[in-house]
């Protein structure tokens, strides 16, 4: 595939979102960019939210990954299962209940405005860089495809990337996102079919049930892992990480909190993210058994490429037939663009509501102010990425990307937990510097435990250790 017809392909898809932008972003005010006016179906939201949990990350990484980690993650999947049933039946209520715009303006009911600014500083920070690990994938592939051809330095590949983001998002914000989230997760779902029919047929497993034998006799395919304490995959540990990501980088997060309080109703709402978890176990399967036979393709036919490398090394391949070829690059840009745009429009929500309250601004001076930041937010967004292509080569990004949310997830974990769970008031003043004093001890706690803890290794449970260390620094500074 040359190319010029990936630039076209690319094209293309954008002009099919900048026109969804433009009709939807018509109603151009702060009520439809921040909350949609609240009258998103609930399975608009719910389709849409696939494409903006798994992103371009899990369409790269999780078939990647598989050679090394085998089925592990899905263990997290299944944690996943359990996080959102408490997002539904616990976090969607209070929301609700208090009619929120930004998730965190409960934390300046609750203890007070010290509290209020750092849980969204927390978010703001999570969120970049959540973003910026997404991005900065994808961005790495059309520089591989695309850009490398024609000479051009990757800084240039970043700002594109970002600028075409902003062009459908800046109108209409989180209205126009859930229409062209539900769009991009249908491209994303039929690339991973498509192609794993393709490389099926390949490998001659021409039937559902020839694919599923050949699942099922790989050593590649084991799930659980339960024989060692230590590894990083173990059972527990997985379950657990798994549902604590969730609860933070979904129920206390901004970016997929906003898109479910757009629904109508609470009860909308919980449908939508009930039945959004039983589905998306299903699609991480396929995911997986996508990097299976990828990996089996690639020692088949002498491909050497690894980890996040792999799929688009094979996908690009002319063997691989140029229709199979044309939906990788339309799966790819959809599951990237459906979790990073809506982070670009969640991001602005954030900073305008909790951080510069652009509700106590004039009238006239509000959407002016909002497009401002719209515009900040993506410039960030570029310089973060330009500096993860400094620090960080050959690794799997989703689990970088969950490292780095064990660290910037924590306080938020520990803050809501403390204002749930308790009825307990603080020293609100304080509240920042427990904020930052949590990561930087699990971070030690890290380091260190295989010499303080007799080996043990630790995981993504990193996360609930800093939300704990945040809980109890809480406890700390408790008004008696």
């Amino acid at each position: 595939m040359s190319p010029f017809f990936i630039a076209a392909l690319i094209l293309s898809y954008f002009g099919l979102l900048i026109a969804i932008s433009y009709f939807t972003g018509k109603e151009d005010t702060n009520e439809a960019f921040f909350k949609a006016n609240k009258s998103a179906p609930w399975y608009l939201v719910a389709f849409g939210m696939l494409g903006a949990s798994l992103s371009g990350v899990t369409f790269i990484s999780v078939p990647g990954a598989v050679e090394d980690k085998q089925f592990g993650y899905l263990q997290v999947v299944f944690g996943y299962l359990l996080g959102y049933l408490v997002i539904a039946y616990v976090l969607l209520p209070l929301y609700y209940r208090l009619n929120l715009t930004s998730i965190y303006s409960y934390f300046k009911d609750r203890f007070g405005m010290y509290s209020y600014k750092t849980g969204s500083v927390a978010f703001l920070v999570s969120r970049t860089v959540g973003a910026a690990f997404r991005l900065f994938l994808v961005a790495k592939v059309l520089q591989l495809l695309i850009f490398d051809q024609f000479g051009i330095p990757f800084f240039i590949t970043v700002i594109t990337t970002i600028l075409l983001i902003w062009l459908y998002t800046f109108r209409g914000g989180i209205k126009t996102i859930i229409f062209t989230d539900t769009l991009q997760t249908l491209f994303m779902l039929i690339s991973v079919v498509v192609t794993i029919i393709f490389i099926a047929n390949t490998l001659d497993l021409n039937s559902f049930s020839a694919i599923y034998d050949n699942v099922a006799s790989s050593p590649m395919s084991k799930v659980f892992f339960l024989d060692d304490v230590n590894d990083p995959q173990y059972f527990i540990k997985s379950i657990l990480s798994g549902m604590f990501i969730t609860i933070t980088m979904t129920g206390m997060d901004q970016d997929m909190m906003q898109k479910n309080l757009t629904c109508k109703t609470l009860k909308d709402a919980q449908k939508n993210m009930i039945s959004f978890s039983v589905v998306l176990i299903f699609v991480n399967i396929l995911f997986l058994v996508l990097g299976l036979l990828l990996t089996q393709y690639a020692a088949e036919h002498g491909i050497s490429a690894k980890k996040d490398n792999l799929f688009p090394t094979i996908a690009m391949l002319p063997e691989i037939g140029l229709a199979t070829s044309a939906f990788f690059i339309l799966g790819l840009i959809a599951a990237a663009y459906s979790s990073a745009d809506s982070a670009l429009t969640s991001l602005t929500t954030a900073f305008c509501i909790d951080i510069i309250d652009l509700d106590k601004k004039p009238k006239h001076q509000q959407k002016k102010t909002r497009k401002t930041v719209h515009v900040f937010t993506s410039v960030v967004l570029v310089i973060v990425i330009l500096l993860f292509d400094l620090i960080f080569k050959d690794v799997s990004v989703i689990w970088e990307l969950f490292k780095a949310a064990g660290y910037t997830y924590g306080p938020l974990l520990g803050l809501f937990a403390f204002g749930i769970l308790t009825s307990s008031q603080i020293k609100d003043k304080y509240v920042w510097v427990v904020a930052l004093i949590a990561p930087i001890v699990s971070y030690a706690i890290n380091l260190y435990s295989p010499v303080l803890l007799n080996g043990y290794q630790i995981g993504f449970e990193i996360l609930i250790i800093n939300g704990l260390l945040m809980f109890l620094g809480l406890v700390l500074i408790r008004r008696k």
